[in-house]
């Protein structure tokens, strides 16, 4: 039995493009957010959560 083949799309996304720094939510991108901050709070709308959960969130919208 053969497996089905799995297409995939490669999307690349500017090297210095700044998905940490920038709310996954409204968008506002903050000054400077150093390595040690380990939890993004945007100070625009209140939006709160995993540093690197939102970095692939702006990702995953730059992609789409």
């Amino acid at each position: 039995m053969r497996s089905p083949v799995c297409t995939l799309t490669l999307v690349l996304v500017d090297r210095w493009y700044p998905s940490t720094k920038t709310c996954s939510q409204c968008h506002t991108e903050k000054d400077s957010m150093p390595l040690s901050e380990r939890v993004f709070r945007c100070d625009n709308c209140g939006f709160e959560c995993d540093r690197d959960l939102n970095a692939s969130l702006n990702l995953e919208q730059a992609a789409s």
